[in-house]
C-alpha cells in the first residue's frame, strides 16, 4: 500500500498521505473515547456508540465540536 502512494504522490506526498491518516486515527480514537466517556440513558449510548463505529468520521467532528464549546466556556471566566 505504501508502494502504491509512494508511486503516486512521491516521497513527500506519501509521507504527507500517512501522516494524515495517523492524525485522523488519532481524533478518531480520542473522539471514541470521549462518546464513551459521558453518562448517558442506555439506549442513547448504544445510539452513539453505533455512530461512532459505523460512520468514522463522527467522533472526530464531535471532539472538534466539543473543543469549540469548551473554548467558549473558557472565554467566559
Amino acid at each position: 500500500m505504501l508502494e502504491t502512494l509512494y508511486n503516486y504522490f512521491g516521497f513527500v506526498g506519501s509521507l504527507g498521505i500517512s501522516f494524515l491518516a495517523f492524525l485522523f486515527f488519532v481524533f478518531w480514537m480520542a473522539g471514541v473515547a470521549g462518546i464513551c466517556s459521558l453518562d448517558r440513558p442506555k439506549h442513547r449510548q448504544f445510539i452513539f456508540f453505533s455512530l461512532a463505529i459505523f460512520i468514522p468520521i463522527y467522533p472526530v467532528l464531535w471532539l472538534i465540536a466539543d473543543m469549540i464549546k469548551q473554548r467558549k466556556q473558557l472565554k467566559k471566566l
